[in-house]
């Protein structure tokens, strides 16, 4: 099974990566398969990459999803 993190865009470099945030936690993402990403976007991320571009209401549902479980392990 695989896991895509939703993540908000800060900043945009030059060669196609960004730094990403979720739940405190930031990150250098690849925006190679998303060109079209800018700051402020919510992308869903998977092995470091954005892999789509996805609305902030269906971001911050998966987020809560997530730490809901993660208040649940043992």
């Amino acid at each position: 099974m695989c896991l895509g993190i939703p993540m908000v865009i800060n900043i945009i470099n030059q060669d196609l990566t960004a730094t990403a945030e979720t739940m405190g936690v930031k990150r250098t993402i690849s925006l190679r398969l998303v060109p079209d990403a800018k700051p402020g976007d919510h992308v869903l991320v998977h092995a470091g990459f954005a892999i789509e571009k996805m609305d902030s209401a269906e971001a911050a549902e998966t987020i809560s999803l997530l730490e809901s479980m993660l208040k649940e392990r043992p």
